[in-house]
């Protein structure tokens, strides 16, 4: 831990500290949040949209900083919104498919041009393009329409994270202005192939890399200051600046700044968590720096508002550290050295293996990852995800089997990301785009009111989603198989009283020729002789008799629950 990380962490016991005097408030409302699920991020089902392609909300923002230039196929902004996400929040979307919390991309204000960065004329659309960390784009909405969609959200039972990017600002173009040399650096391109060329570096050409390893004091960029002081806002934003660095003790170097602003989400809103942008191409310490602001500013939110507050759940940190496999545990491997990015940092990391195990039995599958989670990964967790919105190579590109895609990603071992339009099968190959462009069209909601065979997949994802959201056994518990064929396993979870079992069947094609006339599921120990259970997925009730349970009806996965 460098000098600066240590401050911080006494910083942050003293800002903790001061939350004490109000731990009765805390107490109070965690005792009204009792009759709410159990909630444990390790086995969180969180969904992941491009807020600009989810859902048009306000079509009256649609078109800002007269953003008019024709771009590449896919390549402009499409008109979701916050307001549109607060729209499916309301009408109960989220909460028919068993979603914990929903993970938007930045929010902040975009570079105002486009620019050709290769895969033709684009806009910062996708939000990961910052021209000011301080407001949001006026294309994805207003500081009230996002006030509103947490609180929203928080009613619903529903947490939030925003993405957080440090790493780079946008595309230096001629309206956008240029970021001084002591906070950027414009070369070389990352080559991945070890530490420094994968930190010390440029993601891709034009796309300035932050001074994240600085520790100069340095003066804001003058564009950002001009256009405050345009906007008005100039002596708030410096006195913020200077509240926060005097309170911290932090340098005026560009990552505290950067953090500052990040940061300013928790503690006025409300945000639940960050998902880090490009965590491997920004130095470890970074995010342990970042742990200790973030958590400071959760604690002050939580003081501020204790009637808002869900329950105790820490704030939440998963990083993107781009290629980590659940196989590597807690230690990157960078070619020339290895790093842990759990250490004092982040709760977990994305997985990208579990979208190329299309080889692997359900059983190879979910054994791994339990064993590894529930052994030298205990403690903390993984986010498994089938499609995403920038990588190529997505399980099932061409949708031909949801219903399988469903099954490996909701009953895996671990956290679950679905990326949006996964449940309606939305289509990850559009004819005349480049790149990750085809990954990002706008949300296919037009399938779903027309084609019925969208809907018997949303309501396939949705049955699975909500047996998962009602038991954190399926994301965080240990797996067990019980019968090779029906494949059958249990989860079973502990966490000091809260108790949580369950059996689940996976039946093959042979498996359901072969059941014409009933089928009968082990359940080994997991349920006592005469206990009721039920299908969630049928409805059906059922006494456990000879440790199993005789069906009659039934679909192709069977979710035993015990009926209370």
């Amino acid at each position: 831990m460098n000098r600066f990380s240590a401050l911080s962490l006494i910083m942050s016991v003293v800002l903790l500290a001061g939350c004490q005097n109000n731990s009765d408030k805390q107490h109070s409302n965690s005792d009204m949040a009792q009759d709410r699920p159990y909630f444990n991020w390790e086995g969180a089902t969180i969904y992941f949209m491009l807020t600009d392609r989810f859902n048009n909300g306000d079509p009256s923002n649609d078109v800002n900083f007269e953003r008019t230039e024709p771009t590449a196929v896919l390549r402009g902004f499409a008109g979701g919104d916050i307001a549109g996400v607060t729209q499916k929040i309301e009408s109960g979307y989220f909460n028919a498919l068993g979603v914990h919390a929903l993970w938007l991309t930045p929010l902040v204000e975009q570079i105002h041009a486009g620019t050709d960065e290769g895969t033709g004329f684009t806009y910062g659309y996708h939000g990961y393009w910052a021209k000011d960390w301080t407001v949001l784009d006026p294309n994805f909405g207003t500081q009230d329409e996002l006030k509103t969609m947490i609180e929203t959200a928080h009613e619903h039972g529903i947490r939030v994270l925003l993405d957080a990017v440090v790493n780079h600002h946008g595309p230096q173009t001629e309206a956008d202005g240029i970021w001084p040399e002591d906070w950027v650096r414009r070369g070389p391109t990352c080559t991945h192939d070890s530490y420094a060329g994968a930190t010390s570096c440029n993601l891709v050409e034009n796309l300035p890399d932050v001074l994240t390893e600085s520790n100069q004091e340095i003066a804001l960029p003058p564009q950002l200051v001009e256009k405050w002081k345009n906007e008005g806002r100039l002596e708030q934003e410096m006195a913020e600046l200077d509240a926060f660095f005097e309170r911290t003790g932090y340098p005026r170097a560009p990552r505290f700044y950067i953090m500052k602003w990040l940061s300013d989400y928790v503690a006025d809103y409300g945000i639940d968590g960050f998902r880090v942008d490009t965590a491997k191409h920004t130095e470890v310490t970074v995010w342990e720096e970042f742990r200790v602001i973030c958590d400071a500013a959760f604690a002050q939110w939580k003081q501020e508002n204790p009637e808002a507050v869900l329950d105790q759940s820490p704030f939440y940190l998963v990083g993107e550290v781009y290629s980590y496999d659940i196989h590597h545990m807690k230690d990157y491997d960078f070619g020339d050295r290895r790093e842990n990015f759990f250490n004092n940092s982040f709760d977990a990391l994305i997985n990208f293996h579990i979208k190329g195990t299309q080889d692997l039995s359900l059983e190879e599958l979910y054994s791994d990852y339990s064993n590894i989670l529930n052994g030298p990964m205990d403690g903390f967790g993984t986010l498994n995800f089938m499609s995403s919105h920038d990588d190529g190579s997505p399980f099932d590109k061409e949708r031909k089997n949801p219903y399988e895609t469903a099954r490996r990603l909701l009953l895996a071992p671990g956290a679950a990301q679905i990326y949006y339009g996964d449940e309606l099968a939305r289509p990850l190959i559009i004819e005349g785009t480049q790149g990750d462009a085809t990954l990002r069209s706008f949300m296919n909601w037009e399938d779903l009111d027309n084609n019925q065979q969208t809907a018997k997949i949303l309501n396939y994802w949705r049955g699975l989603g909500q047996f998962r959201a009602r038991h954190m056994a399926i994301g965080a518990g240990m797996h067990k198989q019980i019968t090779e064929a029906p494949y059958t396993f249990s989860r079973v979870f502990q966490d000091g009283d809260y108790q949580d079992r369950v059996v689940v069947a996976v039946l093959s094609d042979a498996d359901i020729k072969m059941a014409k006339e009933g089928l009968h599921i082990k359940v080994g120990d997991v349920f006592a002789q005469g206990t009721q259970v039920r299908d969630a997925f049928t409805g059906k009730v059922y006494t456990v008799s000879d440790k199993g349970v005789d069906l009659i009806e039934f679909e192709d996965v069977i979710l035993l629950e015990s009926v209370l």
